[in-house]
């Protein structure tokens, strides 16, 4: 693209609006390009001290704008009129004026020839107050290649920027693998080939009538105990039952001891009877 520089010149002001209510105004200027495509910065002027509403600077400053952009009339030269005050500033007035009219005014020649003007200043709501003078020239045309834009260095990845992969020690002596998986908690071996034998139906499953966990199931009621009897009546036939199995033992006793004797006897008298007795 075709380039030419722009030097500005602010020489002063006239008739500004008073924003300070107490103390004189120290006024000083921002300098700016809209519609710029060249990234020119903001430029500031000195401070006024104590110029009030009719401030001087005569300061220089340069810019560099695309002479096609110019000659579309895409660029406006921004002067923005400043009161510096302690408990913070505050804005004045703006000075808005195309390059375009710059250059058709004269300013588009080259070389050291300048040009001046006076421009309106424009209040916040669109009224005119006070006046501007600044003088300017441009420059002899020149080529410029722009740089291609540059990614921001957080959003450039490179081999170098990767995590380390893990690397896990080989359980193997002499592996050239540096990664073995971990050992299982209960290692598995499979049997030799041909010698597995499926098991038997029913291997390893408790016996029918067996209960979960290979426990037998419990004894059907009454089983080992008499039935249970409530009342008077329940006593009476347990007191019964036990009376019954004692008077059993008592006469099994007895009969016992008769059989004892009836032995005894009989011997003793075949003994006498052979002694001659």
């Amino acid at each position: 693209m075709e380039v030419r520089p722009l030097e500005i010149r602010i020489i002063k002001a006239h008739d500004l609006k008073d924003v300070n209510l107490l103390s004189k105004m120290d006024v000083y200027a921002v300098v700016s390009i809209s519609g710029d495509q060249l990234n020119n910065p903001k430029l500031k002027t000195a401070v006024d001290k104590d110029g009030g509403t009719s401030p001087k600077w005569n300061f220089s400053m340069k810019f560099a704008v695309e002479e096609a952009a110019v000659l579309e009339n895409r660029l406006t030269l921004k002067i923005k009129l400043i009161s510096n005050r302690s408990l913070g500033d505050r804005e004045i007035g703006v000075v808005y004026v195309q390059i375009k009219e710059l250059f058709d005014n004269g300013g588009g020649g080259g070389g050291d020839e300048e040009k001046s003007g006076s421009y309106s200043v424009r209040l916040s709501n669109g009224k005119a107050k006070g006046t501007l003078d600044l003088a300017y020239k441009f420059g002899e045309k020149y080529k410029f290649e722009p740089p291609p834009p540059q990614l921001p260095p957080s959003s450039v990845k490179t081999a170098a920027d990767a995590p380390p992969p893990m690397a896990y020690p080989s359980a193997y002596p002499g592996s050239s693998s540096a990664y073995a998986p971990p050992p299982a908690a209960y290692p598995y071996h499979a049997p030799p080939q041909g010698a597995y034998q499926p098991p038997p139906p029913g291997f390893g499953y408790p016996p029918p009538g067996y209960g979960y966990g290979g426990y037998p199931p419990p004894p059907p009621p009454g089983y080992g105990h008499p039935p249970p009897h409530k009342g008077r009546g329940g006593a009476g036939l347990g007191l019964g039952l036990g009376a019954g199995l004692l008077g059993g033992l008592l006469i099994g006793d007895m009969i016992s001891d008769v059989g004892e004797m009836a032995a005894f006897d009989a011997g003793y008298d075949a003994g006498f009877g052979d002694a001659g007795f």
